[in-house]
């Protein structure tokens, strides 16, 4: 079934994956029979016609459509989909924009089938995942993070920081290895008499000796780094501005409530946005 929304750009860019692969629109249009075939639906096959409408701008296609140049042009079905405007891959942090008045279970297939990133050994060896550090900072030296750990932040706009694995300052309400998300923008120490511990304001600070997340206060030249009681962590005093910055205010956090056991997965991941 076709729809008749006009999609000129998208044409273009489906003609150009034609001509990529150095095909005509009556060798799709066989192809495609093929793969109709094999899947006993009609819905994937395109005629000449059909394509050299759609190319023209037209028409958008169906989803099945969609597949079968996908299939026939080598091409990710998810790239495909991005040439009408509709991101795959941001199905996950997007879910965000529907908010459903009831608790739930969360599907299990947000992210892509198989989208994994494999951290290069001579790497792995030299991030220090026992120390909080911005995770730009982490994997400067390579050229992408680990997408499916981070899939709830809003990376496009915010910085994100991991908490090292030994670091216990705000445990239990951040557990170590958990990844933050902070909004630069936010980056004064806000005062206030807080309600309970999960209005005041957590901030991300970084060092002379390395970074740090906790509940901040200042006291003249003196940033106070306080620790969640729970954790019985020392209360730090640093020179402020000369021995640390605010990086800015965390505004969620995705962590692990629970230990894997054996191969069977017991983790829970948690977002709080404030």
């Amino acid at each position: 079934m076709l729809e008749s929304t006009p999609s000129p750009e998208a044409g273009k860019r489906l003609r150009a994956e034609r001509l990529r692969v150095r095909l005509s629109t009556r060798a799709v249009q066989k192809l495609s029979q093929q793969i109709a075939q094999e899947k006993n639906n009609q819905d994937y096959y395109i005629s000449h016609g059909w394509l050299t409408d759609v190319e023209n701008g037209r028409f958008t296609p169906s989803i099945y459509k969609l597949y079968s140049l996908s299939l026939i042009y080598k091409c990710n079905y998810a790239e495909i989909v991005a040439f009408f405007g509709i991101n795959v891959l941001d199905v996950a942090k997007e879910q965000r924009l529907v908010r459903l008045p009831h608790t739930h279970l969360v599907g299990s297939n947000l992210e892509s089938p198989g989208q994994t990133i494999m951290l290069p050994i001579e790497l792995r060896e030299n991030v220090q995942l026992a120390r909080t550090n911005l995770v730009s900072r982490m994997f400067e030296a390579w050229g992408e993070i680990p997408v499916a750990l981070l899939q709830q932040l809003d990376l496009r706009h915010s910085l994100c920081g991991y908490i090292g694995l030994e670091d216990y300052t705000l445990y239990p309400l951040i557990r170590p290895g958990s990844f933050v998300e902070i909004d630069a923008r936010q980056n004064k120490v806000k005062t206030g008499n807080w309600q309970n511990e999960f209005d005041r304001p957590i901030y991300f600070v970084e060092l002379r000796n390395g970074y740090a997340c906790s509940w901040c206060e200042l006291d003249g030249t003196q940033l106070i780094l306080v620790p969640c009681p729970q954790s019985r962590g020392q209360i730090r005093q640093v020179r402020y501005p000369a021995d640390a910055d605010i990086v800015g205010r965390v505004t969620a956090v995705t962590m692990r409530i629970a230990e894997v056991v054996g191969n069977q997965s017991k983790e829970s991941s948690t977002s709080r946005t404030e």
